[in-house]
C-alpha cells in the first residue's frame, strides 16, 4: 500500500520540478544593481544649510538668536552662496556689558542688521582663496580686511579659529571677535 502511495505521487513531484524549471529564468542581479537599487529607493540627504551648521553648533548660540532677531534666518539659509565669518558666544560675551542685550531689542533692529550682515560676504569664500591684504566687500555694502600671518587668518583682526565648515549655500569661518562696522 505504501509503495503504492510513493509510485502516485511521483508523477506529480516530476511534473512540479519540470514545471519549476522550465519557468521564466530568474535574472541574476549583481552587487552593482542592487546598489544602484538601493541609492534610487532612499532620497539623498541635503547638506545642512549654513544656518542650520550655527543651529547645529554649542558655540554660536548668541549669533543663532541674533539671526533670529533681525530676521535673517530666510535669508541666509536660501541659496545663496554666502561666507559668513561667524562670531562665537565667548566673541559675543567680550562687548562691552549690556550690548547684545540692547542689540537685541526691537528698536535697534536695523543697528543689529547692519552688525550681522557685515559678517557675511556674497560668494563662497575658502580659506584657500584669502590673502593677506585682500580687501571683501560685505552684504551691508562696507568692507572687511584680512590679514594672514605665520599661517594665521585675522578679519579685521578677528582670529579665524575654524575654517572651511561647508553648508549647501557657503561657508562658515568661525572667529573670535565681533565685527563691528564703522
Amino acid at each position: 500500500m505504501k509503495r503504492m502511495m510513493y509510485a502516485s505521487a511521483l508523477p506529480a513531484l516530476a511534473i512540479l520540478l519540470w514545471v519549476t524549471a522550465c519557468g521564466s529564468p530568474q535574472k541574476e542581479t549583481t552587487e552593482e544593481e542592487t546598489m544602484m537599487e538601493v541609492e534610487e529607493a532612499a532620497p539623498e540627504e541635503a547638506a545642512p544649510s549654513i544656518v542650520d551648521i550655527a543651529v547645529g553648533s554649542p558655540d554660536h548660540g548668541t549669533l543663532v538668536t541674533a539671526l533670529t532677531t533681525a530676521e535673517l534666518v530666510e535669508t541666509l539659509s536660501g541659496d545663496g552662496p554666502f561666507t559668513v565669518f561667524a562670531p562665537t558666544d565667548a566673541a559675543f560675551a567680550a562687548l562691552p556689558e549690556g550690548t547684545v542685550a540692547s542689540l537685541l531689542e526691537p528698536e535697534n533692529k536695523e543697528q543689529l542688521t547692519g552688525i550681522l550682515t557685515y559678517h557675511v560676504v556674497a560668494g563662497n569664500v575658502l580659506a584657500a582663496d584669502l590673502s593677506d591684504g585682500q580687501v571683501v566687500e560685505t552684504l551691508n555694502g562696507k568692507t572687511l580686511l584680512v590679514s594672514i600671518a605665520d599661517g594665521t587668518v585675522k578679519i579685521n583682526g578677528a582670529t579665524v579659529t575654524a575654517a572651511d565648515l561647508s553648508g549647501s549655500n557657503g561657508v562658515i569661518h568661525v572667529i573670535d571677535g565681533v565685527l563691528i562696522p564703522e
